[in-house]
């Protein structure tokens, strides 16, 4: 029920005047946005789809560039890689010719020369720099000088050669994530890559009386293994071998300390993380010690790199011995070659998931982007046709209006 009054008309036509005005800049707003929804109170239902399907589209993009970074990555270190295989074959390929006896010491000497060559560019190729300036193959110590080269006179030769090569980088791996909770590991160790030989460890030390006086912590291979205390040698043994490590564990028949293996070739990482386990057992020397060259003065090591295999062949052709090189030098370098092959195998495994997850989230990026446009997205013909209504009802209001009150102070002047 309406009170009837002098103001009643005015009142309604200000208060309708007023929504016109309301929906007219709120059509105005949605065109100028290219949005339909201004506020969440417009549509909440849609709202709420949109806000959800937004975020899941950032999150579907960065999974694509995740995987096309990672793809980029993997491009660089398998061309190294690849490299360095080129190289390793034609050190075997000289191995294989300088074992027949055929060649007298001279000879030996100047195949020794190229040896050395081949083996710089392996050094060169294992301390590759990225795009983005990071060391390829020093695993997640990417700011580091992957290997060190160290020095030495060698005898047959009158100037220093390389004499070492020691890993400067770290185990650790990068896990990306590719899709929801879903990580692809980006493994870069070059103690991994560019090794020859499973790599042994065997202690001096007998352990057949030793027991943990105090809980522990040890890591092998980056996996971390609880010593509990009363732990003999023998349960030790068990929890290694029952980890994920790749390492197998045993006590050696004679001596009776503890021997450590990798399964496939790569370079031991074993250190104390909480007490003294492993420097008690004789394997490492003391918890401040950084690995892989921690271990104990007593550790007798079997297996070693890439560089160590081409620098033996180097070596045994400065001294002629021929006998070397068809025996122990040339079944190292078929084990290295081998692992190289399997890395690279293995790179280009992970390269071909990157690009299936990188086209996959491409895909699926214009999907959700479809369901973004189908919530939030305006229909700008109709936009434009409500928008060319509520303005021709103003101005029929405002015409209105300006009819039915005419009156102005002339009227009262006559």
């Amino acid at each position: 029920m309406h009170r009837i009054s002098s103001q009643m008309n005015n009142l309604n036509t200000q208060s309708s005047l007023r929504l016109q005005e309301s929906r007219l800049n709120r059509a105005n707003n949605q065109i100028g946005s290219q949005q339909k929804i201004q506020q969440l109170r417009d549509d909440p239902i849609a709202a709420g789809h949109l806000v959800r399907y937004q975020s899941y589209l950032n999150r579907v993009n960065a999974f694509e560039k995740n995987a096309q970074t990672l793809s980029d990555q993997f491009v660089y270190r398998e061309g190294y890689m690849d490299d360095s295989l080129q190289i390793m074959q034609r050190v075997r390929e000289l191995a294989v010719t300088g074992a027949n006896g055929l060649f007298t010491r001279d000879d030996m000497k100047n195949m020794a020369v190229e040896v050395d060559e081949l083996l710089k560019q392996l050094v060169q190729n294992a301390n590759a720099i990225s795009a983005d300036g990071n060391y390829i193959f020093a695993g997640t110590n990417t700011k580091s000088v992957a290997f060190d080269v160290e020095l030495g006179n060698v005898e047959g030769s009158g100037v220093p050669l390389i004499q070492n090569v020691r890993y400067n980088g770290n185990i650790d791996v990068n896990q990306v994530e590719i899709d929801e909770h879903k990580y692809l590991v980006n493994d870069n160790a070059g103690n991994k890559t560019f090794w020859a030989e499973n790599q042994q460890l065997f202690s001096g030390r007998d352990a057949s009386s030793w027991q943990a006086v105090s809980d522990g912590v040890i890591s092998v291979d980056g996996v971390q293994i609880k010593i509990s205390q009363g732990d003999n040698v023998y349960a030790v043994i068990a929890k290694i071998n029952d980890s994920d490590a790749a390492v197998k564990a045993s006590l050696d028949p004679v001596r009776n300390g503890l021997n450590l293996s990798t399964t496939d070739a790569r370079q031991l990482w074993v250190q104390d993380v909480q007490g003294n386990v492993m420097n008690e057992l004789g394997i490492v020397k003391d918890a401040s010690q950084r690995p892989p060259y921690n271990l104990n003065d007593s550790v007798r090591v079997s297996g070693g790199s890439l560089f160590d295999s081409v620098i033996a062949f180097r070596n045994a052709l400065l001294s002629g011995d021929t006998e070397s090189i068809g025996s122990r030098v040339l079944g190292s370098l078929d084990m290295g070659i081998s692992n190289l092959v399997t890395r690279i195998s293995k790179s280009g495994a992970e390269y071909e998931r990157a690009q299936i997850n990188a086209q996959r989230n491409s895909k699926l990026a214009l999907d959700v982007t479809q369901q973004v446009s189908r919530e939030g997205d305006l229909d700008f013909t109709k936009a434009i046709t409500d928008l060319k209504m509520l303005d021709y009802t103003n101005q029929a209001t405002l015409s209105q209006a300006g009819k039915m009150y005419s009156s102005t102070l002339l009227n009262y002047m006559r």
